[in-house]
């Protein structure tokens, strides 16, 4: 790839680093209780087919707004989790056949596979945004110490495995997701037992395809790590942005 510093992730010195959403309110609001009201409130006597999908895909929505308001601008990963589910509660609703919702399901990771591997031909890999967040890195530190080293060549080869790895992570997820999606939702659309298979499929989303991911991404995160330590010699400690200064 051409040389070009602007690749490197540069930020203000002394920005101060956004506060990240709790994970363990993520994974209530987006697969708890979205999963319990599918499989447990379906039922003529609750809930019903339709109120239940409308209900369950509230929550997840309500918690992505409430996101965007906390943050004053829109999460790209809060933004994506609303689209998704909004996907999903229109397929459901409109009783379609389940596999369009095994293609929404594996076409989404498919899409930012894709996307990842195209950005590279860009001024900014969408590797930045995924892994090279400035709430986990000095990213002032890691570029002048880029430049005094002349690495910043050395560090867009980085960046071009490291976004290889991450788009095979994406990859990886949209097969995933479309085995889960065929193998769960074999009811007919729009009864009961459809809804719980949905619950089901959206419980085991965290443990089937969540967790592989998250160990493909904190490797690829540590092979970038790595990588930065190697081309500025810096250690570990100044690579992440630890506020050593709290008053």
């Amino acid at each position: 790839m051409p040389e070009r510093h602007n690749s490197s992730p540069s930020q203000t010195e002394h920005e101060a680093p956004e506060k990240q959403p709790s994970l363990l309110w993520n994974l209530v609001f987006n697969l708890v209780i979205p999963a319990l009201i599918l499989s447990k409130l379906s039922g003529t006597e609750y809930l019903g087919i339709k109120l239940a999908i409308i209900v369950a895909l509230a929550f997840p929505i309500a918690y992505g707004v409430k996101d965007f308001t906390r943050a004053g601008k829109i999460n790209f990963f809060s933004a994506l989790g609303v689209v998704n589910v909004s996907l999903t509660g229109g397929i459901s609703l409109l009783e379609l056949d389940a596999i369009y919702i095994a293609i929404k399901e594996a076409s989404i990771p498919a899409l930012l596979g894709i996307a990842t591997i195209l950005s590279l031909k860009t001024s900014q890999p969408l590797i930045n945004t995924f892994l090279l967040n400035k709430s986990v890195l000095n990213i002032q530190k890691i570029t002048n110490a880029l430049t005094e080293n002349n690495s910043h060549p050395a560090f867009d080869r980085l960046l071009v495995n490291a976004s290889w790895i991450l788009a095979g992570s994406f990859f990886l997820s949209a097969l995933l997701n479309y085995i889960l999606a065929v193998v769960l939702l074999t009811a007919d659309p729009g009864s009961v037992e459809f809804n719980q298979q949905l619950g089901k499929m959206t419980a085991l989303s965290f443990p089937v395809i969540s967790l592989p991911l998250m160990v493909v991404l904190t490797a690829d995160l540590f092979y970038i790590f790595r990588g930065i330590k190697r081309l500025t010699g810096m250690p570990l400690e100044e690579i992440l942005n630890v506020d050593t200064e709290k008053k």
